[in-house]
């Protein structure tokens, strides 16, 4: 506490308390949010950023606040900045476990998934085509200016739950439940042009099959399918890019707008 002190009085009671509660909110962006959390930045230089977003933002969330002196009830609030961000964050995230979903539909088709790598985005085990999408999405999201997005749309979640107000949380679990729902959808998007493809060799090779009972139609059909699936990819890799980009804006903005003062 004695090295506290003489930083409480320097900057005041209030920025100090401000500045926790801000952090508290913008650390989840650094555990769920694409680029943010990605794991090819050492945890260190994750928290680096949160600080500085944190020392940033402050003075605008502050503005016009009066926070409480109590201990109980400086804790409240950390738990309720905490709930808010995880539900910002999450809102933004789902776009990228939306993509890596798609691209886990499509190695289970094509016989990558017998194959795990590890994802440099996550961390975790994946397949081949969960990782090349994973990547799409973090060098769409740099190419189109996302983290900027982010951060802004992170800032005016201070205009609409300030510092010292609760979320209603109708409105904020109605939204996570919609982007929860919403994972499976957004990823049939992404891999339907694949997958159609992929079926319809598949179904070509059953005929095959039945005329040409002697074929090895699993020798023959296993070559064919990644030679069907990377040229259906590679030919829909920009439509997924594009898809992406509007995705990602809308993505900010839903989240923005399940949040509101109870």
């Amino acid at each position: 506490m004695s090295g506290l002190a003489p930083l409480l009085r320097y900057a005041g009671e209030q920025h100090v308390l401000a500045f926790m509660l801000v952090l508290a909110r913008i650390a989840p962006l650094f555990v769920l949010a694409p680029l943010f959390s990605a794991k090819e930045f050492p945890a260190r230089a994750r928290g680096v950023c949160a600080v500085a977003l944190a020392v940033g933002l402050s003075p605008v969330a502050a503005k016009g606040v009066v926070l409480p002196s109590d201990p109980w009830l400086i804790g409240g609030l950390v738990l309720k900045e905490m709930l808010v961000g995880t539900a910002f964050a999450f809102a933004v995230g789902a776009l990228g476990a939306a993509v890596a979903m798609a691209g886990s539909y499509l190695d289970t088709l094509i016989g990558f998934s017998f194959g795990g790598l590890i994802d440099p985005v996550t961390g975790n085990q994946s397949s081949l085509l969960a990782q090349l999408y994973s990547l799409v999405t973090i060098g769409v999201f740099i190419a189109i200016g996302g983290d900027a997005w982010v951060i802004e749309g992170m800032a005016r979640t201070y205009h609409l739950v300030p510092l010292a107000d609760a979320p209603a949380l109708g409105s904020l679990v109605e939204g996570v439940q919609a982007t929860f729902v919403g994972l499976a959808t957004s990823s049939l998007e992404v891999a339907a042009p694949v997958l159609l493809a992929l079926v319809i060799t598949d179904a070509a090779f059953g005929m095959v099959s039945r005329v040409m009972p002697q074929l090895n139609v699993f020798a023959v059909g296993f070559p064919a399918k990644i030679l069907v699936g990377f040229l259906i990819v590679g030919a829909s890799l920009p439509f997924v890019a594009g898809w992406i980009g509007n995705q990602l804006q809308q993505s900010v903005l839903s989240a923005l707008q399940t949040l509101r003062v109870a």
